[in-house]
């Protein structure tokens, strides 16, 4: 099943254009890993298909209708989002910020129950945040925070999962443990998740599907083996490397070499 689809999207803020024509189909059970160098477009393509930005050509459609179409609070009931950065102005604590994604399930002025509590909990304990469910916010480290805010996104109970580059603060097991998580919960649950990395080993052995972009247009998507190649990556990066097999899930690995500069 097509959760969602953009079509021709061309995006700008001002006069450059940041996304030009635009492709894209996220299906139920697919894990789509969006990699590209900084300042390629990866984040706004993220806030256009999501909703937050709207396209000047071409359009985002959710369970075939348009994204603009739909009742925002209806869509966070689908669609969940991990943002890079989510600032906090008050004193939350980890529980409060988690309980959050159950809003949209909520009637107007009613209050979190028991059921509300049971699943913000449990996505707390597999995020390994529970412990802390009582801290502040602000007292945590980057990788506790930003677990706690992928435990927010999954108390969403989400069929769309969007998130740009969950694993930037965390160490190498909980990077490893988010994506196999991430993985599961698409095998699983039938959502549809769409992640941004930096790490494209990371991104070839677990992802189904890769979307290299570059300066706003998509390079090459498809099979980790179709997109990590030398002739894709290495004009976009703009460094030599070397792409071979990963001993373990024999998926493409790449190692970065340096130039003759550097050297």
């Amino acid at each position: 099943m097509i959760l969602l689809k953009a079509r021709n999207v061309s995006f700008r803020y001002q006069r450059d254009w940041v996304l030009k024509d635009v492709n894209f189909t996220l299906n139920r059970g697919e894990l789509f890993g969006l990699i590209g160098p900084n300042g390629s477009g990866k984040t706004t393509f993220l806030k256009v298909i999501s909703g937050v930005l709207t396209p000047q050509q071409g359009e985002v459609l959710f369970e075939d209708r348009t994204i603009s179409s739909w009742n925002r609070n209806r869509l966070a009931q689908k669609m969940a989002m991990v943002s890079q950065e989510t600032p906090f102005d008050f004193p939350f604590s980890v529980l409060e910020v988690v309980l959050m994604g159950r809003y949209p399930h909520l009637r107007a002025l009613e209050f979190e129950g028991e059921h509300d509590l049971a699943i913000a909990k449990e996505t707390m304990g597999l995020l390994e945040v529970l412990h802390l469910e009582n801290r502040l916010m602000s007292e945590l480290s980057g990788g506790e925070r930003q677990r706690a805010l992928v435990a927010r996104a999954l108390s969403q109970k989400p069929v769309c999962l969007l998130m740009d580059e969950p694993t930037a603060f965390l160490d190498l097991r909980h990077q490893l443990d988010l994506f196999i998580l991430t993985r599961d919960l698409v095998r699983s649950g039938g959502l549809g998740a769409l992640v941004i990395s930096h790490d494209i080993n990371l991104a070839a052995q677990f992802c189904d599907q890769l979307i290299l972009i570059d300066r706003g247009e998509i390079v090459v998507q498809g099979p980790a083996e179709r997109v990590i190649l030398p002739e894709h990556l290495e004009p976009v990066y703009g460094c030599r490397l070397v792409v071979d097999r990963s001993p373990v899930s024999g998926t493409p690995r790449v190692t970065p070499l340096p130039s003759p500069v550097d050297s």
